[in-house]
């Protein structure tokens, strides 16, 4: 599910990316939605300490990647997803959860509002090359 979700990444489903994606594991939390023992969705969260776009606390959950199968999708999975990363963002003392999503990916903005996610800003981020 991660390659569906970022399949331009080398290596996102690799051992070390996973290790990376749940390291510290006091900070980080995967759920993942299970129909019988088929994965069907998979959430990633992590709390940042460091300025989120958006926020007014710190720390904040931030809802790193978010991933249902197409078949399973307009069914519940997503929002049972965010729900229980919301559940574990405010065990973690937390008052907000952020996200991100591209500014073209209006399927993904629409999923973030039906769950409750409102916008609050838009970026652009540009690059030079100097080398």
């Amino acid at each position: 599910m991660r390659r569906a979700l970022w399949p331009d990444e080398p290596g996102v489903d690799g051992m070390e990316e996973l290790r990376a994606a749940l390291a510290p594991a006091d900070a980080a939390c995967v759920l993942l939605a299970l129909v019988g023992d088929e994965a069907v969705g998979v959430a990633e969260a992590r709390l940042r300490t460091d300025y989120v776009n958006g926020t007014t606390t710190s720390p904040v959950g931030f809802l790193e990647a978010w991933y249902v199968e197409p078949d399973w999708r307009g069914r519940g999975v997503g929002r049972t997803l965010v729900q229980g990363i919301g559940d574990w963002t405010r065990s973690r003392g937390c008052a907000e959860l952020a996200s991100d999503a591209l500014l073209d990916n209006l399927v993904s903005q629409a999923a973030h509002r039906c769950c409750g996610f409102e916008e609050t800003e838009r970026v652009v981020y540009f690059r030079k090359r100097v080398a």
